[in-house]
């Protein structure tokens, strides 16, 4: 797609559509965390998922308004998982590399959290792991990371441990959760020296001060061994798809429907 400005309103008005995928702990069982993703609706394209308007949005100059409003909306669609008595920890945000070298995002991000009344601990910005690729990074991002984590937000970096992901720069960035990729945990359970592989990388996250969670798993047997392993949230099939938040149930609100149906 070429890098053109993308036109985000339909009609007038912005269209962006959050869904969200649970994060489980295995030990309860519970919900614990939220993943958000961003469709993003346009009148030219049609529905763009974030690998196809991210690069865009950021080389248009778009990606700070468009960052603003998924958080505005992650923040009123957590209100309302409160209103129905979801007890969770966090929501995520994608947050854009731009936007995070920004030297006025403390600031930014505290005058909308004090204008929508809402805790700051509640929402948990993703990062992606390409920015672990970068060579030199800008010296204001792991700044505006310890910065804006002592406001009492959190970090969780996505797609850990993918092809080319130079995991060692981990240290110079303190965030709070470490998502592993696929490709590391599809290794759990193929073999002895598989599973002391996935425990060495769970446990160099844990020595980093972060909590690894596990992403792409499909049963039980693949969540148990992670748990040995130290690493006790899981992501994918087994936790439950990306859904229009107003489908998403408790457990006992899926046993209603179903005996109600």
């Amino acid at each position: 797609m070429e890098k053109e400005k993308l036109q985000t309103t339909v009609d007038g008005v912005r269209a962006v559509e959050i869904h969200l995928r649970n994060i489980r702990d295995v030990s309860q069982g519970e919900i614990v965390f939220f993943q958000s993703r961003t469709q993003l609706n346009t009148p030219g394209l049609g529905t763009l998922m974030p690998e196809e308007y991210r690069e865009t949005a950021e080389a248009s100059g778009q990606a700070d308004a468009l960052f603003e409003l998924e958080l505005l909306q992650a923040i009123d669609i957590s209100k309302r998982l409160i209103e129905r008595d979801f007890y969770f920890q966090w929501v995520s945000v994608y947050m854009p590399q731009i936007v995070l070298a920004d030297w006025r995002l403390e600031r930014k991000l505290m005058k909308i959290f004090e204008e929508v009344d809402y805790p700051t601990g509640k929402i948990c910005f993703a990062l992606s792991s390409s920015l672990l690729n970068e060579d030199e990074v800008d010296k204001r991002i792991p700044e505006n990371i310890t910065k804006i984590r002592n406001r009492g937000f959190h970090f969780m970096l996505e797609g850990y441990g993918a092809n080319n992901c130079p995991m060692m720069r981990l240290s110079g960035f303190e965030v709070d959760y470490c998502l592993l990729h696929h490709d590391i945990t599809g290794y759990i359970g193929q073999s002895s020296r598989a599973d002391s592989a996935v425990n060495s990388i769970v446990g160099f996250v844990r020595e980093m001060g972060a909590e690894a969670i596990a992403d792409g798993i499909k049963n039980s047997t693949q969540a148990e061994l992670l748990y040995e392993c130290g690493c006790r949230y899981v992501a994918g099939p087994l936790a439950g798809k990306y859904m229009n938040p107003s489908y998403i149930r408790k457990p006992k609100e899926q046993k209603d429907i179903s005996e109600g149906s």
